[in-house]
């Protein structure tokens, strides 16, 4: 398992373009956007501008600590990975994270956690976010 973790930068040098999102999706190999585990939106209006919503890797993990079934495992370097098999789609997760970066896929009924290999920042043109390498 990666150890990076992924880090937002600067959020307000985000434009909304969403390439972070389509190359989140890509590495999944999919069309459209379900897979995608990170997500742009508006602050509450134009001139407030966009941001990024996506996992920052907690190192106390809340949706890990209300998994009924184990299927969210404590990622080193922080945050969790899902075991999908184990997944019962109950949603406690989404709803425990405290920055709502826990995606639902509506197909699957599972949720899209970011799993911290930072192919998003690899394509972001503004330098929002880059993948930190483990201390």
């Amino acid at each position: 398992m990666a150890t990076g973790r992924l880090k937002v930068l600067d959020p307000d040098r985000c434009v909304g373009c969403q390439l972070c999102m389509f190359a989140c999706q890509r590495r999944t190999g999919q069309a459209g956007l379900a897979e995608s585990a990170i997500h742009v939106r508006s602050r509450g209006g134009l001139s407030r501008g966009l941001t990024v919503i996506v996992c920052r890797a907690c190192e106390d993990p809340p949706c890990l600590a209300v998994c009924p079934t184990g299927a969210l495992i404590k990622r080193k370097g922080g945050g969790v990975v899902l075991a999908a098999k184990k997944c019962i789609g109950c949603g406690f997760c989404r709803e425990a994270c405290p920055l709502n970066a826990i995606f639902w896929n509506d197909e699957t009924q599972k949720p899209v956690i970011c799993m911290h290999c930072g192919y998003c920042a690899e394509y972001c043109p503004h330098q929002v976010i880059a993948l930190e390498e483990a201390a």
